[in-house]
């Protein structure tokens, strides 16, 4: 028996064939055209899926949008609120037109007395309507001016 050798024909065209053919094929034996195949449907597929997802997103982008604005608005008008009632001193306004008695003796320097003077001597068009009425002094009125109104 003759033992063959590399340079025989074919053990020669038996390699290139077993070479050709692993080398066509990836670790799981696909060839490479059925990988990029494979790919290309996966690509395809995410690029539909987006397309009718697109709507909806866009939608909820508006949403988003307007829920941000308004949240923005809302926090703009805290902020006024935080800055008028820090410059009136943290307290309240009080009407001068429509608070009980009980309430006005809460001012500073107005005694139970003065309030009675102030609720008789109602309406009020001015809160320094107060002094020009005879209801309570300059000087009373100089500590609560910014704490009253009128309208």
């Amino acid at each position: 028996m003759r033992k063959r050798q590399i340079g025989d024909l074919p053990t020669f065209c038996a390699l290139v064939l077993l070479f050709g053919f692993v080398g066509g094929c990836d670790y799981n034996g696909n060839s490479t055209a059925d990988q990029k195949a494979r790919e290309e449907r996966t690509r395809d597929e995410v690029a539909k899926a987006t397309e009718r997802a697109k709507p909806a997103l866009e939608e909820a982008g508006r949403k988003i949008g307007k829920a941000a604005s308004e949240a923005a608005d809302e926090a703009q008008a805290a902020a006024e609120g935080v800055r008028e009632g820090w410059d009136r001193g943290g307290h309240h306004l009080v009407n001068v037109n429509l608070a009980t008695e009980d309430e006005l003796a809460e001012l500073p320097g107005i005694s139970h007395r003065e309030a009675r003077r102030i609720v008789d001597g109602r309406p009020y068009a001015d809160r320094h309507d107060l002094v020009v009425k005879g209801a309570i002094s300059e000087a009373t009125y100089a500590k609560i001016k910014d704490r009253i109104t009128s309208k």
